[in-house]
């Protein structure tokens, strides 16, 4: 299949790229092998610093150990983005409505919003609510990952309602709806169904902005691990940490796979059927295009 701004690759082309490809290859693996030795230069393999994971001291057991962290610890962290995660989503939404309204002082109140909003670190607004409303760890959590996300996430719907042809709008007000009518009907349809991916993409951002919770007492994976480190000792570190990461990295690149067969997904179903009409014997079909 050929390329609209680029030629098709010719074999000196296809070379150099493989012997590329194989340099990387062999960069990376040079990188990881240096860090293998020097973390194990520093201890870092030593069979009694991954105890902990299979039979920790202090009278623990390795279930405790599990449970706290996927248990106690991850269940926080998923706990707190589930329910911050459709308020972005909603209270987004309605800002991105707002800040394409006719109505200027409705535009100007959502522009000030997410303009705002955006601009604010997440931490710094967790604390806000944490210190000036005195909610407790929980609640502001998930006050700063809302109200963040949801300027983020306004932002994405109306670059896609701004990507959206023109001629949407006009033919949805030339079959008689309403201007409301044509931007939920005609209109925010097709821009989800657009700017699924990077929605979803800000979803994984939300989570990993979750972690920040231990800096306000929020118990979550992180915090979890800064208290099993604390309770075993700076022995059981590395252990806590790379279990940490790896489930970091499980939930997140689940999610990053889910963005990715989504926007296949709405791939082939925006792209347009070709089917051949029926004509007489001996004459050739001429395609049609059936959206």
């Amino acid at each position: 299949m050929s390329s609209v701004l680029y030629d098709v690759p010719g074999p000196a082309t296809r070379r150099r790229e493989r012997i590329g490809s194989v340099v990387a290859g062999l960069l990376v693996l040079a990188l990881l092998g240096a860090g293998a030795w020097y973390a194990a230069g520093r201890g870092v393999f030593e069979p009694e610093r991954w105890a902990v994971l299979h039979d920790p001291p202090m009278g623990q057991s390795a279930a405790d150990v599990w449970r706290s962290l996927l248990v106690t610890g991850l269940g926080a962290t998923l706990r707190a983005a589930a329910l911050a995660a459709p308020l972005a989503l909603l209270l987004g939404l309605l800002l991105a409505v707002l800040r394409t309204t006719r109505i200027a002082s409705l535009r100007w109140i959502a522009t000030a919003v997410i303009e705002l909003f955006r601009g604010l670190p997440v931490l710094l607004v967790m604390l806000f609510a944490l210190l000036a409303f005195g909610w407790d760890a929980f609640s502001a959590v998930v006050f700063g990952l809302v109200v963040y996300n949801m300027a983020i996430i306004a932002e994405i719907v109306r670059a896609g309602l701004a990507a959206l042809p023109k001629g949407q709008t006009e033919a949805g007000l030339a079959v008689g709806l309403s201007r409301s009518q044509t931007l939920r009907i005609v209109l925010l349809p097709q821009a989800l169904r657009m700017m699924l991916p990077s929605l979803v993409a800000q979803l994984v951002v939300l989570l990993k902005d979750s972690s920040l919770g231990f800096i306000v007492g929020y118990e979550e994976l992180l915090k979890t691990i800064q208290n099993n480190t604390y309770f075993f000792g700076n022995a059981s570190l590395v252990a806590l940490f790379a279990v940490g990461a790896g489930v970091y990295l499980l939930v997140n690149i689940t999610l990053s796979q889910l963005a990715l067969r989504l926007q296949g997904r709405s791939r082939r179903t925006a792209a347009p059927a070709v089917v051949t009409a029926p004509v007489a014997d001996g004459a050739s079909g001429a395609p049609h295009i059936t959206p």
